[in-house]
């Protein structure tokens, strides 16, 4: 076994052991069958997210070409909170609440889905040379959706504004186990696809004119990289809300431990690291600091001092 196979296999032993020990620490004489569903759940939920959003990061800064981006600089976050401000303003608080929670979760990943794919599929229409003009365009329409929400925000009752605050946040503590089976099926597919189209990242990301003199298709193999972005990040973001920095972490931390440019070992590596990350940062608050801090606020915090690192360092060199 290689090096990238003994490091995928500590990764996998780590997660095994922070998930033993967020299954079975604490473990009561009572009602464990209850107990061990609930942490099941929510260790399926972690699972889940972090290798949809460690897998999505990875994807689009081979696609930008550029390891500073992350995909929620194309306005997903933004986008969630103007469908969840729409809703709320539109059948209230009581009515929004009794939506039925699979189809609601559909809705937005259909959505937020159809229309990066319609923007992508737009903008690269003349090549990949585009794909700088595409990510500006993304960033402006996030400042758009941020607007219109803001708007309905201060229009809106202020009970019901209180509720679109509460989901504009992401929250691992608030996920909805009905939902585990659609996110965990649409996650694995997509997980499959992009370790499927591994090898041929790997060319994608040398360049494009160095991947076309290859034999490469250039353009079917980005708007096919996207269409997995976009459908992770959408699971990721409906699923738990809004989490903008942590998948910048995750693929810094995967390119430094692997040391290599092969998706075939970075897509696994960044989704375990991930899982590990949030698992082990989950269990830490909930069970060692009750509670007294939220792992999104840390991680978004944590990760936007990485990102003015990286800044700083390729401004240095």
């Amino acid at each position: 076994m290689d090096r990238s196979g003994w490091m995928l296999a500590g990764l996998v032993a780590l997660l095994a052991a922070l998930s033993a020990l967020w299954m079975l620490q604490g473990l009561g004489a009572g009602n464990r069958g209850f107990v061990l569903g609930l942490r099941a759940g929510k260790l399926a939920a972690l699972v889940i997210v972090g290798a949809a959003v460690a897998v999505a990061t990875v994807l689009f800064q081979t696609v930008a070409a550029n390891r500073v981006l992350t995909p929620s600089i194309m306005g997903f976050d933004a986008l969630y909170v103007l469908i969840q401000t729409t809703l709320v303003a539109s059948f209230g608080t009581a009515a929004y609440a009794g939506l039925p929670a699979g189809g609601k979760f559909l809705s937005e990943v259909a959505v937020m889905t159809a229309l990066a794919c319609l923007l992508f599929g737009t903008l690269l229409a003349r090549g990949g040379r585009d794909v700088p003009r595409m990510i500006l365009t993304g960033v402006i329409l996030g400042v758009m959706f941020r607007a219109m929400a803001g708007f309905l925000g201060r229009i809106m009752d202020p009970s019901e504004f209180a509720v679109v605050q509460s989901v504009s946040f992401a929250s691992f503590n608030r996920v909805n186990a009905d939902l585990l089976p659609i996110a965990a099926a649409v996650t694995a597919l997509a997980v499959g696809l992009a370790l499927r189209m591994a090898p041929r990242l790997d060319v994608l990301a040398l360049g494009r004119d160095a991947a076309v003199s290859l034999g490469l298709r250039h353009q079917a193999l980005v708007l096919a990289a996207l269409a997995l972005v976009s459908a992770l990040v959408a699971v990721s973001t409906a699923l738990v809300g809004p989490v903008a920095f942590f998948g910048l972490i995750v693929a810094g931390l995967a390119h430094a431990l692997a040391r290599t440019a092969r998706h075939r070992v970075l897509l696994p590596a960044a989704a375990l690291i991930a899982a590990c990350l949030l698992v082990g940062g989950q269990w830490l608050f909930e069970r060692q600091l009750g509670q007294a801090a939220t792992l999104s606020v840390v991680v978004e915090f944590a990760g936007g001092l990485f990102f003015l690192y990286l800044l700083l360092k390729g401004r240095i060199r």
